[in-house]
């Protein structure tokens, strides 16, 4: 089906060869994406370095993600807008490997990640992102919302908290102990950002709220760092040793640099041994990583189609997005995925095509190398007040609400659980007893529809009288296996001791092994009784099925008939 091709496509550089290729490439076009590329670029230098230290790395592998992740993404993938980096998603997943592994075992979760993706685009398995239901989605990015909001409230307040804890009620515990520690220069840094971040957008001014909230915030607390209270930045938080032995604070004014993933400093600081107890061990990361990517990813470029009446490719677009989480660790990146935000930024500012995602790598990668001095004065409390911001965006709280007050009570109870497994355990777990539960009770509610309904007397169906003994049954719905049991079951029922049973089945759409076998029960049970069993009306699908299961006509006990009037007449 041509209107379906997008989601079994398969090309490295689809959209680039779409947008520069298929579509002319001129000057005009390129000045837009110049121009949305440095706005792009501009709007993720904040928000890389944030989120990068809300996965527990510092902010300069958020930088890197952006630079060498989004370059390659853009230029292998599949959705011509899409703008990847590290986003809010991750967070969750990247904060316990960090812990646990440190950076060294990060990036390598990372690469296999990308190897999981590029295997899932192989696949053809683009497509399958039509089947996962909003109240999963809904429920996972509300809880990732929750987890990130509370673990950046230790620098919104300033609390002493030399370590947070793995689980979530225990941080919560911890955080509620360290309340009186509470410290207020930090408070009115973030206080003073977040009224920003909130009020900037009321103005309707073409300059995003986080560049003005940021450097507003940044002021404030140079100025109170100055005037001996201690405000903590990104210089006074984090310090790097160069190869030379040069040492220093904040963000090492130097471009990525190749190297190995697992040579990266490990927990203990030392660089990791690869080893297939490691790999085993860092598997289910990686696959929930991978996951992940491919969801936010094709969500994104779903978002993105509909904002710009464009297709993008799926599978193209998994390709892309593991070829860059393959490359990116071996210059210090983190998992990057596309990010809806600075994709719909990068649309609003005329962006044409990956080019402006290539300009944004560039303006990302300039101000690392030039602007390294000024970012290490952004407080540690902004960074924060950011990223709460984000994780209300993440949270999409107003689908969340509207689902709540509309949807059917099975959907609620998805996104419920799916909300709480992702808050108290973690992603991994929520989907998948999210999708699992989804499925069961899709399944029940489909089950539920078919039925079984006596027609023996209605006129519509049939218009002679019928002999003695006789009952005419007619069936509705799929003949599944969550459906037949209780479906023949009530037939039996319905029978009685009728020595002729006739069976219209023209609403039966399905019929799978399961109703295959409660059918074949009713055709022994009828023979058993000597009654016979006449059966007509059969759609395509269950002929199909009874052909190739060799279910043939039996004397005196199974017929099947191409109409009713026919079975009819022989009963």
């Amino acid at each position: 089906m041509p209107h379906r091709a997008h989601l079994f496509s398969l090309k490295i550089g689809h959209a680039l060869s779409q947008a520069c290729v298929a579509d002319p490439y001129n000057g005009r076009r390129f000045s837009q994406d110049l121009l949305a590329g440095i706005t792009v670029g501009i709007i993720a230098i904040p928000l890389a370095m944030a989120l990068a230290i809300a996965s527990g790395v510092p902010p300069q592998y958020g930088l890197y993600t952006a630079i060498i992740g989004g370059f390659v993404i853009a230029l292998t993938g599949g959705s011509r807008y899409s703008i990847s980096g590290p986003t809010a998603a991750f967070v969750v997943l990247l904060f316990p490997i960090a812990q646990q592994f440190g950076l060294a075992g990060l990036l390598l979760a990372t690469v296999m990640s990308g190897v999981i993706l590029v295997v899932m685009a192989l696949l053809r398995l683009g497509r399958l992102i039509q089947y996962i239901p909003e109240s999963i989605t809904l429920g996972f990015t509300a809880g990732i919302g929750v987890v990130i909001a509370t673990l950046q409230l230790k620098d919104f307040f300033g609390l002493d908290v030399a370590t947070m804890p793995e689980h979530y009620w225990d941080k919560v515990a911890t955080l509620v102990a360290a309340a009186p520690t509470a410290h207020w220069p930090s408070l009115v840094v973030a206080v003073v950002t977040l009224a920003i971040m909130l009020i900037w957008p009321k103005l309707k001014l073409p300059v995003p709220a986080h560049l003005p909230a940021v450097i507003i915030g940044s002021l404030i607390g140079l100025y109170l760092n100055q005037h001996g209270f201690a405000v903590d930045t990104i210089g006074s938080r984090f310090s790097y040793t160069l190869p030379d032995g040069t040492s220093g604070f904040g963000i090492p004014a130097v471009m990525p640099e190749f190297a190995l993933p697992w040579l990266q400093p490990g927990p203990d600081g030392q660089p990791l041994t690869i080893s297939w107890s490691l790999v085993q061990a860092l598997l289910p990361s990686a696959f929930a990583i991978a996951m992940l990517g491919a969801i936010e990813s094709l969500l994104c470029a779903v978002v993105l189609d509909g904002m710009t009446n464009t297709r993008h490719s799926a599978n193209s677009e998994l390709l892309g997005q593991g070829f860059g989480n393959i490359v990116a660790p071996f210059f210090g990146g983190i998992p990057a995925t596309a990010a809806i935000a600075r994709s719909a930024a990068n649309v609003k500012a005329g962006g044409q095509s990956p080019v402006s995602a290539m300009v944004h790598a560039a303006v990302v990668l300039l101000a690392l190398v030039a602007l390294t001095g000024v970012l290490a004065y952004i407080p540690m409390a902004a960074m924060a007040a950011l990223l709460l911001v984000v994780a209300w965006n993440m949270s999409e709280a107003p689908k969340a609400l509207h689902l709540l007050k509309t949807a059917p009570s099975s959907d609620i109870l998805v996104f419920l659980i799916c909300f709480l497994l992702t808050v108290v355990f973690d992603m991994v777990i929520a989907i998948s007893v999210g999708i699992a539960l989804a499925a069961l009770l899709f399944m029940k509610e489909v089950a539920e529809m078919t039925r079984v309904r006596e027609i023996s007397e209605d006129k519509r169906y049939v218009s002679e009288p019928l002999p003695q003994g006789t009952t005419v049954l007619r069936v509705e719905g799929p003949l599944f296996f969550a459906a037949a049991d209780n479906v023949f079951g009530e037939i039996s029922l319905l029978s009685g001791d009728a020595h002729t049973l006739v069976l219209q089945m023209d609403g039966v759409t399905l019929l799978d092994a399961g109703g295959l076998s409660a059918l074949t029960k009713l055709i022994q049970r009828c023979q058993e009784r000597g009654t016979r069993l006449l059966i007509s009306d059969l759609q395509f699908q269950p002929l199909k099925t009874l052909a190739k299961a060799k279910v043939q006509p039996i004397e005196r006990v199974l017929k099947f008939f191409p109409t009713l009037e026919e079975a009819l007449a022989e009963a």
